[in-house]
């Protein structure tokens, strides 16, 4: 059954029950941000909690955190959130507990940037499903493998103890489960390399051991990208239809970069790469997308491709009160960018945050 867009636009307001039995109160998820503002020890800053928290009193249905690394040589970024040690426990709690106040689901992002990890901020070479010469990154030995997935179910865990109602594992953006799923950076030659069921081998066992630890009740993602970095659609599909069928995930957050361009695989071009993953045989899962979506009427249009919810980045950062607005006026535009740095300070980003947005080129008006 397709909506209309006026039923599509009418939906973003209704409520979504995950199999977990947790509520989403509306159908608007907050995108893991990159934002480089809390401290150098991964603990969370008043600025990050500041971002967050406005975001989910803006009326964000899913509140999730930017990628949390889950091993100290996994940082990918200056100022990441950290959940590699109980001394980030403090933060967690905190945080999870004030989004949970302003009725939105409190996710944290599982992360490890793997090769993407720079060697001046790690204060070593990088790791890697193999060596590799432009990054400078070393293989991970087979014990080293089984520490990076029990690192990440060990933080898991981690966030659950700190009171959040669920994680999402990043498995997209080549990152360094998307580097063990991808066949052009995975030439391993043991379980975890060679066929797509070892390359897939990594994520099923952290899910699984998520699934184990946390029990059933405890909400779980997986974010993945169809393309770039050696992503074959067709084997990202696989992918999420193995999560699918293996009950290793309770919604699947697809990074798009457009949610809605054609393939780059000729082969797929019959329609959007949106439509492929909404013919998923789902079941019981929730699927969001990400990418480009910044108006009301394209908030209408995701959810009238079979989408459960939409994932907002960057109107999130130009509007905190984004689902507010949309839900107000379904005519509703972000503002144009270039927009200021006074304005991005008054919608809760930090000097900080402000100045890595500097980098995406025309959205920080240039100072005379």
């Amino acid at each position: 059954m397709t909506l209309t867009n006026e039923s599509a636009a009418a939906s973003l307001d209704q409520s979504l029950v995950f199999k977990t039995g947790h509520r989403m109160k509306n159908r608007f998820m907050l995108a893991p941000l990159t934002n480089s503002q809390s401290h150098a020890d991964g603990r969370l800053s008043d600025e990050e909690f500041q971002w967050l928290t406005m975001r989910a009193k803006g009326q964000f249905g899913l509140t999730m955190t930017c990628a949390a690394h889950v091993q100290a040589v996994g940082q990918g970024f200056p100022g990441q959130l950290g959940i590699f040690s109980d001394e980030h426990l403090e933060g967690h709690i905190r945080l999870a507990a004030a989004i949970k106040a302003e009725d939105s689901l409190a996710v944290a992002q599982l992360h490890h940037a793997g090769m993407r990890s720079p060697e001046a901020l790690i204060g070593e070479p990088p790791v890697c499903p193999s060596n590799d010469a432009e990054t400078g990154a070393r293989a991970l030995s087979l014990d080293e493998v089984h520490r990076l997935r029990d690192d990440f179910i060990a933080a898991a865990v981690r966030a659950q103890r700190a009171g959040y109602d669920g994680v999402e594992i990043h498995g997209a953006h080549g990152y360094i489960v998307c580097q063990f799923l991808s066949g052009e950076t995975n030439q391993r030659t043991d379980e975890y390399g060679g066929s797509l069921a070892n390359r897939q081998r990594l994520l099923m066992e952290i899910a699984s051991g998520v699934r184990a630890h946390c029990g059933p009740d405890f909400l779980l993602g997986v974010r993945v990208s169809p393309e770039r970095f050696g992503m074959q659609l067709d084997e990202v599909l696989n992918t999420c239809q193995q999560l699918i069928d293996q009950d290793l995930t309770d919604f699947l957050d697809i990074s798009l970069w457009d949610s809605f361009k054609l393939p780059e695989e000729a082969t797929h071009q019959h329609q959007s790469l949106m439509e492929h993953f909404a013919q998923l045989s789902l079941g019981d899962v929730k699927l969001t997308v990400a990418g480009k979506i910044r108006t009301a009427a394209e908030c209408a249009d995701v959810m009238a491709a079979q989408v459960d919810f939409v994932t907002i980045g960057r109107a999130a950062i130009l509007h905190h009160d984004f689902p507010a607005r949309v839900l107000a006026d379904p005519e509703f535009e972000p503002v144009a960018t270039p927009v200021s740095r006074d304005y991005l300070l008054s919608e809760g980003l930090s000097p900080v945050f402000v100045e890595y947005m500097n980098s995406w080129k025309g959205f920080v008006a240039q100072e005379e």
